[in-house]
């Protein structure tokens, strides 16, 4: 990979040394890294037998010398209405255009072309949290029917058209995928906002794509109780009136046919029951519009605590092109797979790795409305051998949580997973472990992916079948995607020296996001410009795509990746990466979870402070202390012996069970917590704050903007 030059007085800047460690001298622009390399786990010849990936031939295919036209690959798995004439188009930097002159639809992809030879087979399979209620089957007919019939209802009722936006605030229910289906059928472009989300963030959202129609639940399960949906409906056409968008109509899927489970009124000539309009559109039959590749086919907004929502606008051909090609070969899925992906569908997981991948392969895609957890860490175990499910996605959050509630649980029960993945933030080596051993019972493969809302689908993950694991690494480039890591000032960290940096991806991809919706500055500012050196470039090698995330590279080629940049702490200019130290933390036997906030210190600028859940039964005490404390140092270096160490009863946590480090770095720094009403526990963060501070704390301060702003998403 060419070397980026650095400017004569940023090389200056460069070399000065502020921190040796041992052989490497770190200098102010890189991450230092201290974990050990893993041993690798070999995947197994029945794996191997039926993969996919089995042909070595395809990293050949995939490599520079045949970019772009090598992503033909994964779009001839589709059915076009009209062939491209141009692969990659790349006359407007960065606003890249893939199959160009191609036209398709993402839901005749995903459902029609499927009844054929699979009309009969499960497309959905929905398991309601309480678990005296029966899981509920849909076939592809069944969903081919109940898809033309929304459609015919959101174009004739609601009077939606190609190229309107619509935002959907929705559970874990079927309704929901077969609600983007329909809109993808018609060309309508759907923002889908987590249901865990506030009525205030829907409402933002909505009036930012310009939705005149939300599309909202009367409720649903959560860890055992009936969560009361529709009245964020309310407030969310609230927010949109204030800021400028007026909300026509507010259509309401009942959790149970026919049944109104909702404290909050429906208003006359705005609300309007799902169920009862589809009467009027039983058995219509929707022709699917044959959209222009590069038509939006959904808004994703990322989920960041401040400033405006960011929608990552996402285009038909090329992202339904990447995730269906990465859904064959990293996710190794066949028809003949029962698929569970235990993410939400209100985040891009759900999206590439539940609907639009799984299903334009005709998978058959499991849908948990509640927790995993609930009633028991057995849960997801029992509903893995009842449905036969053979291959598992998770993130590392999930996997750390049902460690902590039941590390043997999984022991206990009769399924067999041949393939599992971890997405969503670096896991921890000794997670990974337990992972692979108790949950993949040793059987399974695993595939730790990296990638991002605005990437669409994987950029980081082993071959399945091709290449051996390795705990808490992402592992080599997904096909088609070269990645190289620089440091602040343009120059390259090359593999093997043992230093971190910012990783970038130096070229397109048919997943890449098309800009940020109705700011398409934005997008340039926040992903091109940071290490562009030629504005004016037509040429993609002079785009590469920053991402803001820390990475290493060994010599093995296997990336790790070290958590958002954000979240390094600068300790005496030695820049450490929090997710390292948590992971030192879960090498302790008896700690659960872990977190490393950024505390100041007027001294050394930033120190780090370490909170800690333990597991059940283990009380608090100064031996946990004094272990945590000799194993960061054992592991890491005294340089980031944490300022004090916080044994917590649980962590303030986001509905999707992320632990919020901005909450944790706030209350270490007497700041003000912000927002905490999303939290999923937000009585947690009272108790934390006595915890640490003792009552009667004085009054909050105005602190730094990177502790204000820590561990935020993006």
């Amino acid at each position: 990979m060419a070397k980026a030059r650095a400017k004569p007085q940023e090389k200056q800047k460069q070399t000065k040394k502020v921190e040796n460690h041992g052989e490497r001298k770190l200098t102010e622009a890189q991450i230092a890294v201290h974990w050990k390399e893993e041993e690798y786990f070999q995947p197994s010849a029945k794996f191997i037998g039926q993969a996919n990936l089995i042909d070595p031939a395809m990293v050949e295919k995939f490599s520079e010398k045949h970019f772009p036209e090598c992503f033909r690959e994964y779009a001839e798995l589709l059915h076009w209405d009209q062939y491209w004439h141009t692969t990659l188009d790349t006359s407007e930097p960065p606003f890249w255009k893939w199959f160009v002159g191609g036209k398709l639809n993402a839901c005749y992809n995903c459902v029609d072309r499927h009844l054929e030879k699979h009309k009969n087979k499960a497309a959905l399979i929905f398991v309601p949290e309480p678990e005296l209620e029966s899981a509920t089957v849909i076939t592809y007919q069944e969903l081919y029917r109940r898809v033309n019939e929304v459609a015919a209802m959101l174009r004739d009722f609601a009077k939606l058209k190609t190229g309107d936006r619509v935002t959907i605030h929705m559970p874990m229910i079927p309704e929901l995928p077969i609600t983007m289906l329909a809109c993808a059928r018609l060309g309508v472009v759907h923002s889908v906002v987590f249901g865990g989300f506030s009525g205030e963030a829907c409402g933002m959202r909505a009036a930012d794509s310009g939705s005149r129609v939300l599309i909202y639940a009367d409720g649903y399960f959560r860890n055992g109780k009936w969560v009361d949906h529709k009245g964020s409906a309310d407030i969310a056409v609230q927010t949109a009136e204030k800021e400028g968008q007026h909300i026509d109509k507010v259509l309401v899927w009942r959790r149970h046919s026919g049944k109104y489970n909702s404290e909050s009124p429906m208003i006359m000539k705005r609300d309007y029951f799902v169920d009862e309009i589809l009467k009027d559109y039983r058995g219509h039959i929707v022709e699917p519009v044959s959209m222009d590749a590069e038509a939006p086919l959904f808004l994703m907004y990322t989920s960041g605590t401040t400033g405006k929502p960011k929608g990552c606008q996402h285009r038909t051909g090329g992202y339904l092109a990447y995730v269906t090609g990465t859904s064959q070969y990293y996710q190794d899925i066949h028809p003949s797979d029962v698929y569970w992906c235990m993410a939400d569908i209100g985040w891009i997981t759900g999206h590439s790795y539940i609907v639009y991948g799984p299903m334009a392969l005709a998978a058959t895609s499991v849908l948990y409305e509640g927790v995993p957890q609930f009633p028991d860490a057995g849960r997801p175990w029992r509903i893995a051998e009842r449905l036969d499910v053979n291959i598992f996605h998770t993130s590392p959050t999930a996997i750390r949580m049902l460690r902590k509630a039941g590390g043997d649980e999984p022991k206990k029960y009769n399924y067999h997973f041949k393939h599992m993945t971890t997405v969503g933030e670096p896991i921890e080596p000794e997670v990974w472990k337990w992972y692979h051993q108790v949950v993949g019972k040793g059987e399974a493969v695993i595939v730790d992916t990296w990638w991002q809302t605005e990437t669409g689908g994987f950029l980081c993950t082993t071959k399945p079948a091709l290449d051996p694991m390795k705990p808490g690494s992402a592992g080599p480039a997904a096909l088609g995607i070269y990645p190289v890591i620089w440091d602040e000032n343009g120059n390259e960290v090359t593999a093997g020296s043992g230093n971190a940096g910012n990783i970038c991806i130096r070229n397109p991809w048919p997943g890449i996001m098309q800009t940020i919706w109705g700011d398409p500055q934005r997008f340039v500012n926040q992903y091109y410009k940071k290490y562009n050196k030629h504005p004016h470039s037509k040429d993609w090698r002079d785009w590469p795509y920053y991402a803001a995330d820390g990475a290493v590279l060994p010599a093995d080629g296997y990336y790790r990746i070290l958590g958002r940049v954000d979240d390094v702490i600068n300790v005496a200019g030695h820049r450490l990466g929090t997710k390292e130290l948590e992971s030192a933390c879960l090498t302790i036997s008896e700690i659960a979870e872990a977190a490393v906030v950024p505390v100041v210190d007027e001294v050394k600028g930033r120190v780090p402070e370490v909170y800690v859940s333990l597991k059940p039964g283990i009380p608090p005490s100064k031996a946990v202390q004094d272990k945590i404390m000799s194993t960061i140092e054992t592991m890491i270096g005294k340089i980031a012996r944490p300022k004090k160490i916080h044994m917590v009863p649980d962590m303030p946590k986001t509905r999707s069970g992320k632990i919020m480090r901005r909450v944790l770095a706030a209350i270490s720094n007497n700041l003000d917590t912000g927002d905490i009403t999303t939290l999923a526990n937000p009585d947690i963060v009272a108790q934390i704050r006595e915890l640490v501070q003792g009552r009667g704390v004085g009054p909050l301060k105005d602190g730094p903007e990177d502790i204000k702003r820590f561990g935020e998403e993006t």
